[in-house]
């Protein structure tokens, strides 16, 4: 028996630096290169974030243009591309879809040889521009309709609500799904974050370390958990159910999602900004009772098990108010986390050593192989 102390899912373990956020419990925030997050999404668009989480400062305003001209200009998908999304079976999960199409983009590079830091940020701009466009692609191909060509003359934001629906919606709606953007934009060594950072740390090409990032992501205890909750929401339907539905629930050991955190012991400190706007979303479609069942099963949690909802919590039901299918959430995700997955593959390479953690081995001890007729 060895031992040495093992740290299940690395609970508690520093594999590296990172400069780029951090947790803060001294002030139970979470900051982009020392911004509190929820400051930014008040002063914020989400194409300011991006190019404050890839270069570490917030852009001046002639870099917000030039950056915002540029990225505009990438958001077509080249044809193949879009036949390829043609031939994907309409059941498909758009995470697999999305993990699909990002790994093709990896194929289209002109110099896939080229793994420098230039290379690396252009490739990481037009995957910001495109992603949205290939999930609006796949939304409307499964629903038998035509594919919307992106716009150049919207945000990313007006940009998703047009490819998925083919009109923008009113400014509310917009900035709600803005500030969302920011809030899943980054989050240190998370789940998803680390798996592309252990794949590049080999080398590998950054398309190889999105594309397994996506498919981290999907899982129900990372990035899927914002479709579950509004699956949970739309079980339980009204909120006479609700307290009721989360003790039984509690009682029958059953897993309760977008509830509890690894890092954020005291309440995801996202969680309040996004319940700002889910209630504004609330508000301006008449559908409160989502918010107010989210309501009841969050005090009953936290008076019967002391734990905290997080990010996702909020978030599930803001999208369903917004007109957006439930399986979509988690593309959604994907969109804004791009930024921090490419800024952590960058800085991986920037000072790159090849992952590779060492095991407990608890099998047989050593032992012979007898020939067959001994056996």
């Amino acid at each position: 028996m060895s031992d040495e102390i093992i740290h299940k899912g690395l609970d508690g373990v520093v594999v590296d630096s990172t400069r780029i956020s951090k947790v803060m419990p001294e002030i139970n925030s979470l900051v982009y290169f020392g911004y509190p997050v929820q400051e930014l999404v008040e002063h914020c668009c989400f194409e300011k974030i991006a190019w404050l989480i890839w270069h570490g400062e917030l852009p001046s305003a002639r870099d917000l243009d030039a950056f915002r001209t540029y990225e505009r200009t990438r958001r077509g998908i080249s044809p193949t591309l879009l036949e390829v999304l043609r031939k994907f079976p309409h059941t498909a999960h758009p995470m697999d879809v999305l993990r699909t199409a990002v790994s093709f983009l990896g194929m289209e590079q002109a110099k896939p040889e080229r793994q420098d830091a230039e290379a690396n940020m252009q490739r990481s701009v037009e995957l910001l521009a495109k992603i949205p466009t290939i999930i609006g692609a796949f939304y409307r191909l499964r629903k038998g309709l035509e594919v919307i060509p992106p716009r150049d003359d919207v945000g990313i934001a007006e940009n998703f609500f047009h490819v998925c629906f083919g009109k923008v919606p009113a400014p509310e709606v917009v900035r709600a799904f803005d500030a969302s953007l920011i809030l899943y934009a980054e989050h240190g060594f998370n789940a998803s974050t680390f798996t592309a950072r252990v794949v590049v740390s080999s080398m590998a090409d950054l398309h190889g370390g999105v594309t397994a990032g996506i498919a981290s992501l999907k899982g129900p205890l990372h990035g899927g958990a914002n479709e579950a909750v509004m699956k949970m929401l739309l079980e339980i339907a009204e909120p006479a159910r609700a307290r009721d539905w989360m003790l039984a629930a509690l009682r029958n050991h059953r897993k309760v999602m977008g509830f509890g955190h690894r890092v954020y012991k005291h309440g995801d400190s996202r969680v309040p900004t996004m319940k700002k706007y889910a209630r504004a979303m609330a508000d301006f479609t008449g559908q409160a009772k989502w918010l107010d069942i989210a309501d009841i099963l969050e005090a009953t949690m936290i008076e019967q098990k002391g734990i905290y909802p997080n990010l996702d919590f909020p978030s599930g039901p803001a999208y369903y108010m917004m007109g957006i299918d439930i399986d979509m959430y988690t593309p959604i995700f994907v969109m804004a986390r791009i930024t921090g997955w490419t800024a952590h593959i960058m800085e991986q390479l920037a000072n790159n050593t090849l992952i590779r953690p060492l095991s407990n081995y608890t099998g047989p001890a050593q032992r012979g192989v007898k020939p067959l007729e001994q056996r």
